[in-house]
């Protein structure tokens, strides 16, 4: 048959075609892996000059040692103290570099509080480990955002084992950038900042601290012998978001399941599940921040993780909360009493998750049932960090609605408050209020009860499930979902005897005494 032939061509088509398909994975596989050696081995000039700087930072640090009995000397150096128990130095002193994939490191949040801590706890375990955190924070340098970790969560890290690599692709994984199939825009976004990150150093062991799933599965497909963690906050999807696109469903999307649009979002969002648990069963140790959190990514990630024969079971491991510093701080007793306002104070971002409109509407009906009363007036205190414009604009639409709903001066905004601020909110206030759906964790929450506040949460997620619970048979806070029902149960929390209202702040302060600062401990 002559090979120039339409015949021949036709008969290598058949016979190429199946062939190339069973091969195809293979070939991915491998042209993943020569392209995650050329770009560790162009990036290893880098490792060595971190390592390096590091090194030379080290010594320069120990020179400046303050004279002994500095207080704020042994709480910094205290990494280098313990023994091979969790959280404490390690018998063995591993030198490697872990990479933590934060980029918005300096937001100020609790998904912060939990990347510095597993600084901190990395630290005190290994503590010749350089940590790399991969961030787009351009606008701050490192003293900078260490000073701020410092002053916003009282966590103190050792500067020269931290560096920050800046990324310049951040604008990807924003939501304004994907205007339509935002979730799937922001996954691959999150792709593209990870070979942003990869190509500016490749790390031992890579930790998503974030969310980003996506990446995790990117870093196994380029590096296969790169341990990697996710510590995840928030599932990116889950079942009660499908659920929320129902009739009266609750969330941004409430009832959104009607018509062809609506169908063709399930259908999408049914989608990218699928991708969701096939990204999540690559990654090797899963842990989440609360049982709300497990259950979702247990049901999503298991299955695949166990046909990939992942040893490590997904736990949830609770977040550090400064449990101990504030029962230090804020007395609980009839004496702190005379102390406390009837302040409502809710601590969060001004994101759209967190409701704030919910909780200035449920304020606004509440003041109007206490109109006419002789009692001292409340007041709403809502504390919060602003990342960008977009949180700056919201603030502002928020005091616009303060405005329109006439508690304009019943209402004050704190941004970006420091530690010892909050500390002080914490401990004049009465009520700690939380008005998010199905917030993963609340650590937040948390802090009210370690301060002795009684606690008004949504009925959904961590803050019902992990940490408003009854103790002994008696409750610790109250549940609301509903601007009517917010508004009742203020009445509630603020109408109790001080016998009640006491009673209920010891019992809240000894519930939150199950989420102290543990150390969270990466294993290489």
């Amino acid at each position: 048959m002559n090979v120039f032939s339409p015949s021949f061509f036709l008969l290598s088509l058949l016979i190429l075609t199946p062939l190339s398909f069973l091969t195809l994975p293979f070939t991915i596989k491998l042209c993943g892996r020569a392209i995650g050696w050329y770009i560790r081995s162009r990036t290893s000039s880098r490792r060595e000059l971190l390592l390096s700087r590091a090194e030379a930072e080290e010594k320069e640090y120990h020179a400046k040692s303050p004279p002994n009995g500095d207080e704020e000397w042994e709480r910094v150096e205290s990494y280098t103290a313990g023994s091979d128990t969790n959280g404490e130095k390690g018998s063995k002193a591993w030198s490697g570099v872990i990479g933590f994939f934060h980029p918005f490191c300096n937001a100020g949040g609790g998904g912060e509080r939990v990347l510095w801590a597993a600084i901190r706890a990395t630290q005190r375990r290994w503590p010749e480990v350089l940590c790399i955190v991969y961030t787009g924070d351009h606008d701050v340098d490192k003293n900078q955002i260490i000073d701020r970790v410092r002053t916003r969560f009282n966590i103190h890290l050792h500067p020269p084992k931290i560096q920050f690599l800046y990324l310049s692709t951040r604008r990807f994984v924003l939501a304004s950038t994907w205007p339509h199939f935002t979730l799937l825009g922001q996954s691959f976004g999150s792709l593209v900042l990870a070979y942003d990150a990869f190509n500016l150093l490749v790390p031992d062991v890579f930790v998503d601290t974030m969310g980003y799933a996506f990446t995790l599965g990117f870093s196994k497909f380029l590096f296969p012998d790169v341990p990697t963690g996710a510590y995840v906050h928030y599932p990116t999807i889950s079942t009660d978001m499908l659920g929320s696109l129902d009739e009266g469903g609750h969330g941004v999307n409430a009832g959104q399941g009607r018509g062809y649009r609506g169908v063709a979002k399930r259908q999408y969002w049914l989608a990218f599940a699928w991708l969701y648990s096939f990204v999540g069963g690559q990654v090797d140790v899963v842990m989440t921040n609360s049982t709300w959190t497990q259950g979702h990514i247990r049901k999503l990630w298991g299955p695949r993780r166990a046909r990939r024969k992942k040893v490590f079971e997904t736990e949830a491991v609770f977040p550090p909360v400064a449990v101990e510093e504030l029962e230090g701080a804020i007395d609980v007793s009839k004496e702190s009493e005379k102390n406390r306002g009837k302040y409502l104070l809710y601590i969060a971002q001004f994101r759209p998750e967190k409701n704030h409109q919910v909780i200035l509407d449920a304020f606004a009906k509440f003041l109007h049932v206490q109109q006419g009363s002789s009692q001292e007036k409340p007041k709403l205190i809502l504390i919060g960090s602003v990342r960008d414009s977009d949180d700056a604009t919201r603030v502002y639409k928020l005091r616009l609605l303060a405005h329109e709903l006439k508690i304009k001066d019943d209402v004050e905004f704190i941004c970006d408050a420091s530690w010892p601020q909050i500390l002080d909110w914490l401990r004049r206030s009465w009520v700690g209020v939380n008005g998010m759906w199905n917030e993963h964790f609340g650590i937040g929450v948390v802090e009210y009860q370690a301060a002795g506040l009684i606690s008004v949460v949504n009925a959904s997620g961590g803050p019902k499930i992990d940490i408003v619970v009854d103790v002994d048979g008696q409750p610790t806070g109250f549940h609301a979902t509903t601007p009517e029902e917010f508004a009742h149960r203020f009445g509630k929390a603020l109408s109790l005897s001080s016998d009640e209202t006491l009673a209920m702040r010891l019992r809240a302060r000894a519930s939150a005494k199950r989420f102290t600062e543990d150390a969270i401990v990466i294993r290489p």
